[in-house]
């Protein structure tokens, strides 16, 4: 299988939360990256650009009712960095996840330029 995409996980912000769900949310979290890691193009079903922000994705992963959020952004073309996660409970994603998610690349950038 060819892969497109690295996908890494910063910090420490996915891994909190990924570690904190069940077996089959878990599951379908690493399905949602390998098709992430692996497919040309990936439908916005599960990989968003966030409107009105500068590089910033959403990964989406729903099961049953229960809709989850990744965010991510891209360093470099093909390498996918996670950021923080969250379970979404309205319709919009809340701007203090996004605000968080945007601190994050902020942070990593500012690093990487370190």
């Amino acid at each position: 299988m060819s892969h497109h995409r690295q996908v890494v996980a910063y910090k420490r912000y996915f891994l909190d939360f990924y570690k904190d769900q069940t077996d089959s949310v878990q599951r379908k979290i690493e399905w949602t990256l390998e098709l992430i890691r692996t497919l040309k193009r990936v439908l916005e079903k599960f990989f968003k650009h966030l409107e009105g922000t500068k590089g910033l994705y959403e990964i989406r992963v729903e099961i049953g009712t229960n809709t989850y959020r990744i965010f991510a952004f891209f360093d470099e073309g093909n390498l996918v960095v996670l950021g923080n996660a969250f379970q979404k409970k309205t319709q919009k994603t809340p701007r203090t996840e996004i605000d968080k998610a945007l601190k994050i690349m902020e942070e990593y950038f500012n690093e990487k330029g370190a």
